[in-house]
Order: structure tokens, then sequence, then C-alpha cells
């Protein structure tokens, strides 16, 4: 979906493609990852695989692909920056045995991206232990100069928290129609990021979730956009209907 020249952001435009945290410029990359240039670093989130296979074992049947299609948007970005290390924030697989269901091919693909740079696979809620013959390493949080990488995002986080977990989405309306998009959640000390998986679903900025990490709605939602982040105030956003 292309947002109309109506959708300008206004009072508030977003640099394309770019978010500074806590002195930190990083590359915003509307796929839903952000990169580190100076530290060859990429970071995507809630890559959720296997849900479909999860929600399957339960009887809701979805079409099988979301990892084959999660890994293809994530091959793309990394062809794309050449990461020297990729690092996953938690909720990698949406239960804990969902690296056992990896199809031979997923797992292959998975490897392929692995190889020759760095995979550090933060833990989440839905994946607490690290998971067995996926590559990389796992660790509950890392840091790296002045950013933080970690699961879950911490109320009133110290400057230069990257965290996930909450699937943020906003919802705008301007003349007469209304766009929901995941984005970046961020006030410029701390980021939550947009959930990356296929099937992952989403959380409203307007959530009280929100305010209670940032401390306050005067954060700002970088909804993704065609080639381009769209910014908005989150007091500014609509709640769900």
């Amino acid at each position: 979906m292309h947002f109309p020249s109506a959708m300008s952001p206004t009072p508030n435009p977003s640099p394309q493609g770019e978010l500074r945290i806590a002195s930190v410029t990083l590359v915003a990359d509307c796929g839903g990852a952000l990169y580190w240039p100076e530290e060859g670093l990429l970071v995507v989130s809630d890559l959720h695989l296997e849900k479909g296979s999860s929600f399957a074992r339960r009887g809701v049947l979805l079409p099988p692909y979301d990892t084959a299609a999660t890994l293809a948007l994530l091959g793309l970005l990394i062809a794309r920056y050449a990461p020297r290390c990729v690092i996953a924030l938690g909720d990698n697989f949406h239960d804990g045995g969902g690296a056992d269901r990896l199809h031979d091919s997923d797992r292959v693909n998975l490897r392929a991206l692995q190889r020759g740079r760095d995979w550090i696979w933060i833990t989440g809620n839905h994946d607490p232990e690290p998971a067995k013959g996926i590559g990389g390493r796992f660790a509950a949080m890392l840091a790296v100069g002045a950013l933080t990488f970690r699961h879950e995002p911490t109320r009133k986080a110290p400057d230069g928290e990257i965290a996930g977990h909450l699937h943020p989405v906003a919802r705008v309306t301007q003349r007469g129609r209304t766009v929901s998009r995941r984005c970046f959640a961020t006030n410029g000390k701390q980021a939550v990021m947009p959930a990356f998986g296929a099937y992952a679903g989403g959380l409203n900025i307007r959530h009280p979730a929100f305010a209670e990490v940032f401390g306050t709605l005067a954060f700002t939602a970088h909804m993704l956009g065609e080639g381009r982040l769209y910014a908005f105030i989150a007091r500014r956003c609509m709640p769900d209907a």
C-alpha cells in the first residue's frame, strides 16, 4: 500500500530510513529492520517462525508458508546491507518446539543467511530456552556501545534500549482515509521495533502498554511505508475502533 500525498506526516517528517537513538544514527528499513552502519549490525524482532505450524497443531489451519516468507524478506535485507552481525530480538520462534518443526528447505536457507557472519538469538517469552540445531549463539540481552538489545522493553528504560515484544502498530486518519501499519515506536532515547514475522500480529500504540514503557504519549510512531517512513506523534494516532 502506498501512502497518498495527503498522508505526508505533519508536523514531524521522519528522515527517510533514519532513526537516532541515544546519539546513535540507525538506518530504519521499511521492511521493519534497523541497521547500524558503524557496527555492521542488522536487527530484527519477533520473527515468530513456525507460527503457522504451531496453530495447525491446535487445529487452526493457516497456509504453512510464514517461515519461508519471513526468511525470504530477511534474506533481501541481508543482501542489501551485508551485515557482519544479525541480532534477532526474541520470539524468534512462535513456541519452544518451533525449531524442531522447521522444514528442511527453511533450515538450509537459515544456515545460508548465517554463513560468514555472527548471528545472535535473543531469547523471548515465546522461546525462553535456546533452540538446538539452528546455528548462531544465544543471549538474554546484548550491549553494543551505547545501545542495549533485549526482547521485552523496560519501563522508563535507560537511554539506548532497543526492544521488541509489543509489535507496535499505528493507526492514523487523514482526509477521510484510515491506514494501519507496523511501526517503530521511539522517544529518541529508547525504541520498540515492529514485529518482523509474516504472521506476527500487532498492538496499537495507544494501548496502555506503550504509555507504561515511555511514561507518556509523547513518543513517535515511524510507520512503515513504501520506501520511506511516516512519523506521527503517538497522541495524534487513533486507538483501535
